[in-house]
């Protein structure tokens, strides 16, 4: 029944998200989320948003999310006209697309990157051009010196996990101040800096986060955009003639407890990098490539095994990572850091595995 489709659609390849397991207890290690729980306050906030017998909920949220901006704010030391709240940073990302990244110039983002990043550029018909990264999966800020009608990346890069220096990225933006660039800080938390700091002095930075990882709490759906109040003007005017309630009081009440128990984000976050750097070091004893990482996740290749075949091996033992079979990193996996018994079940596995296929 496809011909009933807009013409758009025959031409998108979606995004394609990490598998959910159905199996009882998986070794779940693909898709990046924290395995720690969020705040015990958190949950405490979302009861109290319920209201009693869940009366709070006939209600429609806050459209403006103002609370949780002004707790996001102040968190940031900026001002609340400089936060933009969405569903998660994949909307404020889309969002950003329409209101900031549509010109007559390509939009230029790396090669080896969100994957989300073309399928968004496809569906709202930006031209764009993709930069390579460098030998060792860098990116080199000099590369991205071409007219363009913005500028995208992750800071650390996704799948790969590295960072960018903050002085590089501040560079990238001094020099390109006819359009926008934006630094999706996904995973900022686990070891990179941040580029908020640079807002107030460059009105073409736009900065990216979620609480999806850092803070646990993927399954809300919370993401924000930090800029300029003009930038985050013309978001909100895509936003309020598109989808006016975007985030419900669930989500904003979790977020705001999620931010003011700084202390458990804190500990949760130096959990996960000591994990991370324990895990690399489990992945190198074992013959793994591991591209230096300061991001929740690992990108690792065995120069003795195939990638697709150690995925499946795996996946048979209810053990799950990511593999894309793309051009330059069909021969990596992408294993997000899981805790350290989880880690351990991984590494005993790999160890089964590639003992067996030396044989």
């Amino acid at each position: 029944m496809s011909r009933y489709w807009s013409d758009i659609v025959h031409r998108l390849t979606p995004y394609v998200p990490g598998e959910q397991p159905v199996v009882a207890h998986p070794v779940k290690l693909n898709t990046n989320e924290n395995p720690y729980a969020p705040s015990p306050r958190v949950l405490d906030a979302i009861r109290e948003a319920l209201g009693e017998g869940g009366e709070a909920l006939r209600r429609y949220p806050d459209p403006t999310a103002l609370k949780l901006r002004e707790t996001v704010a102040a968190y940031h030391g900026i001002r609340p006209e400089q936060v933009f709240a969405g569903n998660g940073s994949d909307e404020v990302l889309a969002l950003a697309f329409q209101a900031l990244l549509k010109h007559d110039e390509p939009l230029l983002f790396p090669d080896i990157s969100y994957s989300f990043y073309p399928t968004y550029a496809r569906l709202f018909e930006i031209d764009y051009r993709t930069v390579a990264l460098d030998e060792a999966f860098a990116i080199n800020v000099d590369d991205y010196a071409a007219p363009n009608g913005g500028v995208l990346f992750p800071n650390p890069n996704a799948p790969t996990g590295r960072p960018l220096p903050l002085a590089e990225i501040e560079r990238l933006v001094a020099r390109n101040t006819d359009s926008v660039v934006v630094i999706d800080e996904a995973y900022v938390d686990f070891g990179a800096e941040s580029a908020v700091a640079l807002i107030d002095r460059y009105p073409n930075l736009l900065v990216v986060q979620t609480v999806s990882k850092s803070r646990s709490l993927a399954g809300m759906r919370v993401g924000f955009a930090f800029g300029h109040a003009s930038l985050i003007d013309a978001m909100n005017r895509v936003k309020d003639s598109f989808n006016s309630y975007p985030l419900d009081r669930l989500a904003q009440a979790a977020a705001i407890a999620a931010y003011e128990d700084d202390a458990w984000f804190r500990d949760t976050c130096a959990k996960v990098i000591a994990s991370r750097e324990r895990l690399a070091a489990g992945l190198t004893a074992l013959g793994f490539d591991v591209v230096p990482s300061a991001a929740n996740l690992l990108f690792a290749r065995h120069p003795g095994q195939d990638a697709a075949t150690l995925v499946s091996q795996l996946r048979e033992r209810e053990i799950f990572v990511r593999h894309f079979k793309a051009p330059r990193i069909d021969q990596h996996l992408r294993i997000s850091v899981g805790t350290d018994a989880e880690c351990d079940v991984l590494l005993r596995a790999l160890r089964e595995i590639i003992g067996g296929n030396a044989i």
